[in-house]
């Protein structure tokens, strides 16, 4: 994982969906669906999260994903959360591996193995008819 060097007070929902591995479009959802999820929002209109906003996304996914609550179940649980004092400590990145780009010459090679798989299995359908 890496490391930020400079500590943030507020994070952007890209960088909240990099530290927590969530789409932007499920953390805009959680919003809707849990009141005590609410960022602030800058002057832009844009989302600004805190250290204390992350710790509970990260509760939420861990109730949600690791432990099977349903939303609703999700929304019991936490009317007993509360989040720990924040310590000022610095968030870390989720490392996503880069994408790795396929060559038309690799999807070539691969077609004309499927191509030839197929062929050959229609052969063995046709001989034993």
């Amino acid at each position: 994982m890496k490391h930020i060097g400079i500590k943030k007070l507020y994070y952007s929902i890209s960088e909240v969906s990099k530290i927590t591995g969530l789409e932007q479009y499920v953390l805009r959802y959680w919003e809707s669906e849990f009141p005590q999820l609410k960022p602030q929002k800058n002057r832009a209109g844009n989302r600004i999260y805190t250290n204390k906003d992350i710790k509970l996304i990260l509760h939420v996914k861990q109730l949600l994903r690791d432990e099977k609550y349903t939303i609703e179940g999700a929304k019991k649980v936490l009317e007993d959360f509360v989040p720990e004092s924040e310590a000022g400590e610095q968030l870390e990145l989720l490392s996503v591996p880069p994408k790795k780009k396929i060559k038309d010459e690799e999807i070539r090679a691969d077609v004309a193995e499927v191509k030839e798989f197929l062929e050959d299995l229609l052969k063995r359908i046709n001989a034993g008819s």
